[in-house]
């Protein structure tokens, strides 16, 4: 089966956060995590799948109140934090949204990620992920983590569900086809 036909029939994307939302670099202070950045490219393709219909989720070993914060601002409220076995993590949220593998995509960038991406329907990942996720991805991003990865998938399952060129018309008000 392609990416583009495991893309088709996603009901519910999930995503890995530091070095998938974010370039993986944590900033650190005397106080604890002062900050990490987030591309506003990424979270306009987040948006994107949750108009297609798409239910949106984080999983992430660290915890984070930025984490919570921009899952906030982005509408996401599956959002699982301080999850260090991530299989574990996923198989509770397919639990807790009565989703299936078979209807969910994951994009993770390291060893952590492997067992999600194993079992997720289409395992994506980043162009600068360590060796083991690229071997058992379906989907590799030409931009690394943190820096529009996400955006890209997004459209690539857009588009696998036909649903691409009714988003752009909807967000340029259809003056890109006029």
């Amino acid at each position: 089966m392609t990416a583009t036909e495991r893309a088709a029939h996603l009901r519910m994307m999930v995503f890995d956060v530091d070095g998938v939302l974010t370039d993986g670099r944590l900033y650190i202070g005397a106080q604890g995590e002062l900050m990490k950045a987030f591309d506003v490219r990424d979270g306009h393709g987040i948006k994107l799948l949750r108009e297609a219909g798409l239910a949106v989720a984080l999983l992430t070993a660290r915890r984070s109140d930025i984490v919570a914060r921009r899952a906030a601002e982005l509408g996401i409220e599956l959002v699982r934090q301080g999850q260090s076995d991530k299989r574990a993590g996923f198989e509770q949220l397919l639990a807790d949204t009565g989703m299936r593998a078979e209807w969910c995509g994951y994009m993770g960038d390291d060893w952590p990620d492997v067992p999600v991406l194993r079992r997720a329907h289409l395992a994506a990942t980043v162009a600068d992920a360590c060796a083991e996720c690229k071997a058992i991805s379906h989907w590799i991003s030409a931009a690394p983590g943190g820096r529009g990865a996400v955006r890209e998938l997004a459209e690539f399952v857009v588009r696998a569900q036909g649903q691409f060129d009714a988003l752009l018309d909807k967000h340029t008000e259809g003056q890109l086809h006029a």
